[in-house]
């Protein structure tokens, strides 16, 4: 019911469309497992081409990305800071966009069909939380305006945790 196919506008309205869906779904819940979760299920229902879409959440004692509420396979549990495209993304804390996983440096391959990949970490009041991350079939699937979009996305669902 969300993909993006289905829109009748611009990508860009259709995304604007999904951070106000996020924002009606998570008004007034304080728990961020739940959060979390409607908002990897709310992207996956959204976005075509995807084969995975989760959180990593930030373990400050041990350094360490552990897997959160996700959509998708079974996936890694623990990435360190600084490994692969999550840690990458979570140590920089800057989006890492990728157009074919299997050129980027120290990819940590959790599924064999990935092609490409974007993480977009989240920060709340200047402290890492964790990442978003999203994996497609595809090679190339992520472009600027996908880009821009899971941010700002991003940026919303930082408000419910």
């Amino acid at each position: 019911m969300f993909k993006v196919e289905s829109y009748s506008g611009s990508r860009s309205s259709d995304y604007e469309l999904v951070i106000k869906q996020l924002h009606a779904l998570l008004e007034g819940e304080k728990n961020a497992i739940a959060n979390l979760s409607n908002a990897s299920a709310l992207l996956n229902q959204f976005l075509s081409d995807v084969n995975w879409v989760g959180f990593y959440l930030y373990e400050e004692q041990t350094n360490q990305l552990v897997l959160g509420p996700f959509q998708g396979l079974p996936a890694c549990v623990r990435i360190p800071l600084g490994k692969g495209v999550c840690g990458t993304a979570a140590e920089k804390q800057e989006t890492v966009r990728i157009e074919d996983v299997h050129e980027f440096p120290g990819h940590i391959a959790c599924d064999a069909a990935s092609q490409s990949e974007i993480v977009v970490p989240i920060v709340k009041n200047g402290q890492l939380i964790g990442v978003l991350d999203i994996d497609s079939p595809i090679k190339n699937r992520f472009d600027e305006v996908d880009e821009q979009y899971i941010d700002k996305f991003t940026h919303a669902l930082s408000k419910y945790l």
